[in-house]
């Protein structure tokens, strides 16, 4: 069964360190890794909340990438093309050798905060074994095994919770004006509207977190 696994990681341990660290009001989201045909590995991520000139300027002196490019703008974040470079130590270049995929990465000045999807439990033993071989610091966060289709356990949704919120957006619920109420809506699905209720907020709840932040420990 796949294994999806929340880790923070010292900036200066994966990527972009120096560019952060000299702009330390931008994030940085990784949108696409692809690894070419000539064993290059190429990010594709948006950066915003900050000088752009300013990071920019900082990617001359960064280690870890080369060849960056802009590629497309949106609301004042940008979205850079790049290669990674061997001076990436290498949770880049362990997770392309083991497997394992990256669902979501956020970068900042002091860390980056990883979402990865590994095959097995004993893929993410030989991903944190690799780690500590290499001085690769780490605080894994969160495991999650992957016990519903993709699309829903991607998402931290159950299969009710996805149902629910794929029927509402066919149905017009999420439509203005509504083309159906959250009455006519819980009929429809067999439910009562407290629990329709519920099993919204719970789904938003879920939707958002996985999304838009990372969970922890302590938030639960």
């Amino acid at each position: 069964m796949s294994i999806v696994a929340e880790f923070s990681v010292r900036s200066d341990d994966f990527a972009l360190n120096h560019a952060l660290t000299e702009a330390p009001h931008m994030v940085a989201e990784i949108e696409q890794v692809v690894a070419t045909m000539e064993d290059k590995v190429m990010p594709y991520f948006w950066v915003s909340g900050g000088d752009h000139a300013e990071f920019e300027a900082a990617f001359e002196n960064d280690e870890s990438v080369t060849n960056v490019a802009p590629i497309d703008e949106v609301d004042g974040a940008i979205l850079y093309r790049a290669e990674w470079t061997q001076n990436v130590e290498t949770i880049v270049y362990a997770y392309i050798e083991l497997g394992s995929s990256i669902l979501q990465a956020i970068g900042r000045d002091t860390n980056w905060e990883l979402r990865m999807r590994f095959d097995d439990r004993e893929s993410l033993s030989d991903f944190q074994a690799y780690c500590e071989e290499n001085g690769i610091s780490f605080e894994l966060n969160r495991i999650q095994e992957q016990e519903q289709p993709m699309a829903s356990a991607q998402y931290d949704l159950t299969t009710k919770q996805r149902e629910t919120l794929v029927t509402a957006l066919e149905e017009g619920y999420y439509e203005v004006p509504q083309t159906i109420s959250m009455s006519e809506l819980a009929a429809q699905m067999g439910v009562s509207q407290q629990a329709l209720s519920k099993r919204f907020h719970a789904a938003h709840k879920n939707l958002i977190t996985s999304t838009l932040t990372f969970t922890h420990p302590d938030d639960e």
